[in-house]
This record gives structure tokens, sequence and C-alpha cells, in this order.
């Protein structure tokens, strides 16, 4: 496992076109050859939490899933590059599928979400993942979900 932090400023600028407010990972803890490892730190300051819920803020499922997509195309390019293709090449990634989509826990303004993706295989432009997302160990989130890399 390559354990070299990719920090938010490469991430930003070389892996996903994603800015504020829609720019949901902030650090990749590893990587490996068919996996990836990063965080979103969930603070009370982002601005879904003014209406879910006012009372009780829980990190909505939709941004939750988004995160996971967002380390999936990391991955997918630390793939593209590492069969030695120009990353640049990718222009974005989109969803194009979600399947089996779980929710198990809440997270909550505090917690760490630590994303994980394992790519599964890619046929033309579509790329295949499973991932998921816990916090402190306990499964928040499973999906498999597929991207389109436009090119």
């Amino acid at each position: 496992m390559k354990t070299r932090v990719i920090n938010i400023d490469e991430i930003r600028e070389v892996y996903l076109p994603h800015r504020y407010p829609f720019l949901f990972l902030d650090k990749i803890l590893s990587f490996t050859e068919d996996s990836i490892v990063g965080v979103k730190n969930v603070t009370i300051n982002e601005n879904f939490f003014q209406g879910h819920f006012p009372t009780y803020p829980i990190l909505p499922g939709v941004v939750i899933l988004e995160s996971l997509a967002q380390v999936s195309g990391v991955l997918a390019k630390l793939i593209f590059d590492d069969r030695g293709s120009d990353i640049n090449l990718i222009k974005d990634c989109f969803f194009t599928s979600l399947d089996n989509s779980k929710f198990k826990a809440q997270v909550r303004p505090g917690d760490v979400l630590t994303l994980e993706s394992k790519y599964i295989k890619d046929k033309m432009n579509l790329w295949y993942f499973e991932c998921k997302a816990t916090v402190d160990g306990k499964l928040a989130c499973s999906t498999s979900m597929s991207l389109y890399m436009s090119s």
C-alpha cells in the first residue's frame, strides 16, 4: 500500500475539478493499485446543515455518496496514470449508476468520514467500484457505483 498522503491542494490541482461548496474530499491517506482510502472532515459550518436538520444535524446521504464518488474518481485517475496514460486526458468523471446503496449509521458534525473505494473493472470509459464509508470503524454507508470517464 502506498501511504503517500495526497493533500487538499494536490486533490484540487491534479485530481478533481470540484470546488466549494461541492468538494467533499479533504485528504487521501493511502492507495494501492486497486484501492484508496480518503477522508472527509464533517463540520457544522457546511451549508446543508442549516436545513438538514437545524436541531439535529445529519450529513445527507447524497453527500456521503458524492464523497465516495469523488474518492473513486481520484482512484481512477491514479490507476489511469499507473497504466502510463496521461491523467490530463480525463476531463471529467460522472456518476452513471449506484447499486445496493445502504445507510447504516448517522454521520454528524465533528465526525471524520473515512472513504474507501475498491476498483472492480473498467470497460471503455465506464469504471466500476465497491465503496464504503465509515466513522470510527463503524459502517455508515456501502454502495456499488460506476463512473463515466470523459476524454
